[in-house]
Formats: structure tokens, sequence, C-alpha cells
């Protein structure tokens, strides 16, 4: 591949992070286009202030926890970077990627962007994207253990084919987890894909990894359950478990933000014949609390950014060309007169 080539294709990635943002944007836009704005107007004046501050202190610290996905990928590349930076690259990037789905594409195209202008070779940012995956993934794996010893009765519905289906949801986390353990105990030797080289992490940051992607999915559930309760009684215990099933399957279908997906299931084994009405209000809020503020926040964060990075590069140029003249100047003046 030439070198023409491969500046093409790393502006095209690059530049792909600000298209994965206007995506994200626009999934926002229509899941909230379903709904009258009165409908949401409602929805928010229904539930108590206090339930919604709640919900917005849960997601100020699930995006703290979502940021140290990065602290921890960096951990695990052995870099080390300002902690501004890691934490300006993990909002902007999950802010992103919640909304617009493909975590790993729309995510990693933020990153990239980002990291490649602090010196990260692209390598490195996959290597960082990917163990975020993973650190996603076997927290879910965790969570749905959890879930199912918790709430095997409320959780899901009562037919023999989803119990059965739940059991074999759960087996296949408990594998996974048990493979995953198992490897950095045991499986020293790292994976090499396609020229990158990824090692098995120690059993200690395995163990980080559950906690910290454990910690955020919780989280980001009381985000919904805070204004939840305030239309439907409902046990913690009960709704995790909920919560986590619709939650999982709305992320892995690979949907924008699960979008449709996530809602029609967690009504779907939501127990108790509730009012759809007050569920889609609690709903409503979790999106615009989860989702839609965090990326008008990013947006604002990220467009200031770009503008500053911007400003300053055209500073830099502009002060080496006059470096340049200067020195030009000085070695025309210095050198000797021709006779």
């Amino acid at each position: 591949m030439s070198f023409q080539t491969k500046r093409i294709l790393k502006k095209i990635v690059s530049w792909s992070g600000l298209f994965f943002f206007a995506l994200a944007a626009y999934m926002i836009y229509v899941q909230l286009s379903k709904y009258d704005l009165e409908d949401i107007t409602n929805a928010l004046t229904g539930i108590p202030a206090r339930n919604l501050a709640m919900a917005g202190v849960a997601s100020f610290l699930g995006y703290v926890a979502l940021s140290s996905y990065d602290y921890l990928a960096l951990k695990y590349i052995g870099r080390h970077l300002a902690p501004w930076k890691w934490i300006f690259a993990g909002f902007i990037g999950f802010s992103v990627s919640n909304n617009a789905g493909h975590a790993i594409v729309s995510g990693g195209a933020i990153r990239y962007r980002l990291y490649t202008r602090w010196r990260f070779h692209a390598s490195e940012i996959v290597r960082m994207v990917t163990f975020s995956g993973f650190t996603y993934l076997f927290a879910c794996f965790f969570l749905v253990i959890v879930g199912y010893f918790l709430t095997p009765e409320h959780a899901f519905a009562g037919g023999s084919v989803s119990k059965a289906t739940t059991l074999i949801v759960t087996i296949i986390s408990a594998v996974g987890l048990a493979i995953y353990f198992g490897a950095t105990i045991f499986y020293k030797k790292p994976i090499i894909i396609k020229d990158i080289e990824f090692d098995i992490p120690s059993f200690r940051m395995a163990l980080a990894q559950v906690f910290l992607g454990s910690a955020d999915i919780l989280l980001a559930s009381l985000i919904l359950y805070f204004p939840l309760t305030s239309f439907v009684d409902i046990p913690f215990d009960v709704f995790i478990g909920v919560f986590i099933i619709a939650q999982v399957l709305g992320v892995f279908s690979q949907v924008p933000g699960g979008l449709g997906v996530f809602e029609g299931l967690f009504l779907l084994i939501m127990p108790g014949g509730h009012d759809p009405l007050y569920l889609f209000s609690a709903l409503i809020a979790y999106r615009i609390i989860y989702y839609l503020l965090p990326l008008l926040v990013s947006a604002i964060v990220l467009v200031s950014y770009e503008s500053y990075h911007k400003i300053s590069r055209g500073r830099s140029i502009r002060r080496i060309l006059s470096e340049r003249l200067k020195l030009q100047k000085k070695e025309k003046n210095e050198s000797p007169v021709q006779p």
C-alpha cells in the first residue's frame, strides 16, 4: 500500500469519527420524534425533581465509569496519558457509541481521531478499543449470572421456553467468564491478529474489568430506576434482572442505541401488567438523561476542542513560517557580498 493511499485511509478513519457523532445525534432525534412535545413535557413533569436529580447524578457517575475504561485500557497497553485526555476521549467516545451503536467502530473512530493527535500508533488504539469491548462483554456475562440467581422468576416470563433460554444464556455467560479467567492464569502467550499483538491481561486486571464494567451497567440501570419508581412500585432486585437482559440484548442487536429493541424488551419482560404510558414516561426520561444530554454536552466540548486545535495549529504554522523567514533574512544579511 502506497504512502498516499495510507494517508487517505487515515484521513477517512479520522473524519469518520465526526460522521458517527452526527449519526448519534440523528438517532436521538429519531427516538424523540416518535413523541409529541407535550408527551415529552408531561413525562418529565410527572417525575419528581428529586428522582430526576438522582438519575442525573447516576448518569454523571456512569460516564465517569465509562471514561475509566480508557484508563484501564491505557494500563493494558502500558501507556501513560494526562487524566484530562483519557477522560475527554472516554466521555466523547462513549456518548457517541451509546447513541450510534457499533461501539467498536463508532467509538473507535472518535478515539482514533483523538489518540493519533496524542502520538498513539493505530495498533495501540485497536488494542485499547478491543480491550474496552471485552471489559463490557465480560461485565455483561457477570451481571447476567447475578441477575439469573437473584430474580429467576421475576425478571423473565414464566414460560418453559423463556426459562430454558435464560438458563442457556446464563450457562454461556458462566463458560465465557471461566474461559477468560482461566486464560489470565494459565495462558501467557500473546494472540496475534493481523500483525497486532494482544496480550492476555493479568487475573487482577480481569477482575478490574468485571468490576468496572459492572459498575457502569448498574449505574446506567439507576438512571431508569429512579424515574420508574415515580410510577411503579418495583424492588430493585426485580428491576435489575429486567434491565440487564433488555440492555445486553439491545447492545448486541447492534441497533444504534438499542433503539426500540431495549424499550420493546423492557416492556415485554417487565412483570406486573403496569400501564405502558407510565413505563414510556420513565423510558423517555432515561433516554434524555443518559443519551441526549451527554451527547449535547460532548457536542459542545468536541466543537470547542476542534476549534481550539485548529486555531492552535494555525498559530504554530504561522510561528514556524515566521521563524523560517527570519532565519532566511539573517542568513542573507550575513552572507559575504560577492565582488
